[in-house]
């Protein structure tokens, strides 16, 4: 066993050790509520609990499992992303070609591109190439009808669904100096201190926030961000010895990640609120799908990226 397996159970037992101690104060929490009544934000937040011990255990798998597993486990989850999306987005018979594309040759590309490090190539690839080509594909077909929602609808998804998340693999390519055969580790800190600061911020916006950030689209509050955000420093400053960063730099960048992952499920929760919906979709029970619970980790994935390559690399 060499030491970066190692470090991944280490960190998978200590994953699952945090998991039981949040569900340990939920089951507390809930002891306390008067018999026969029911908690809303309770019952959520033990839900997203009990929906994570699956998604460590799944995304644990796929870290043992190597370079190979982990970009199969993120063009999947870039799938199945992508078709949530668009599956609420505007389309016509028009754009049936625009989106085979988009699924079967853009998508398998770009994580391609990923898998030999070409990053020449999967930083632009979808934001310059495919946004040029997919509307051509489109108006060839001759339909004008909402053509410019359309594409717009069809390139956002891309971006967020295949470009943002393949930048978690990403990371496995950047040059670091000392670190390229741990650098899947890099993908376990951006993964827990983004989702951990989440399920923090969402458990101290509803016990102690009175400050909404944006009341006519998310419950979430300055003070429960604030928490979430300080918590996942906290967290990041105690796992800074899987990364490159040492102790301030690992904080700093859990810190920028857990913000734009917070700032970007507004985002979302506006996508949510435009289109009438509750859910992405009803994959994972009481949780929604996969874009539900990889919206804070879309939005990070890029900065985290780039700010390891410019600082780091």
């Amino acid at each position: 066993m060499n030491e970066t397996t190692s470090d991944i159970l280490l960190l998978a037992f200590g994953s699952f050790g945090i998991l039981f101690a949040l569900t340990f104060v939920g089951e507390v929490l809930r002891a306390r509520e008067e018999p026969g009544f029911n908690n809303p934000v309770l019952d959520t937040y033990m839900t997203r609990v009990q929906s994570w011990w699956g998604m460590v255990a799944f995304v644990g798998i796929a870290l043992l499992l190597g370079r190979h597993g982990v970009m199969l486990l993120f063009a999947l989850t870039s799938f199945a992303a992508l078709r949530e999306f668009l599956t609420l987005t505007t389309k016509a018979q028009a754009d049936h070609i625009s989106l085979a594309l988009g699924f079967f040759v853009v998508l398998p590309l770009q994580y391609i591109f990923v898998g030999f490090g070409w990053d020449g190539l999967y930083t632009v690839f979808i934001p310059v190439y495919a946004f040029l080509l997919l509307p051509i594909v489109s108006a060839l077909r001759g339909n004008s009808e909402r053509f410019l929602a359309r594409v717009a609808e069809t390139q956002w998804g891309l971006m967020i669904a295949v470009f943002c998340v393949s930048h978690v693999p990403a990371l496995m390519t950047l040059d670091v100096d000392g670190y390229q055969d741990r650098a899947v580790l890099m993908i376990a800190f951006l993964v827990m201190v983004v989702q951990l600061g989440d399920l923090l911020e969402y458990f101290f916006g509803r016990r102690i926030g009175k400050t909404r950030i944006a009341p006519g689209l998310s419950p979430k509050t300055w003070e429960g961000v604030a928490c979430g955000v300080v918590s996942a420093m906290l967290i990041g400053g105690l796992l800074n010895w899987i990364t490159p960063f040492g102790l301030l730099g690992a904080m700093a960048m859990a810190g920028v990640a857990s913000l734009v992952g917070m700032l970007g499920s507004l985002v979302f929760a506006a996508i949510k609120r435009e289109r009438g919906v509750k859910d992405w979709s009803h994959l994972i029970p009481g949780q929604g799908g996969f874009v539900d619970q990889l919206d804070s980790v879309i939005f990070a994935a890029p900065i985290f990226y780039h700010f390891t390559r410019y600082f780091y690399t």
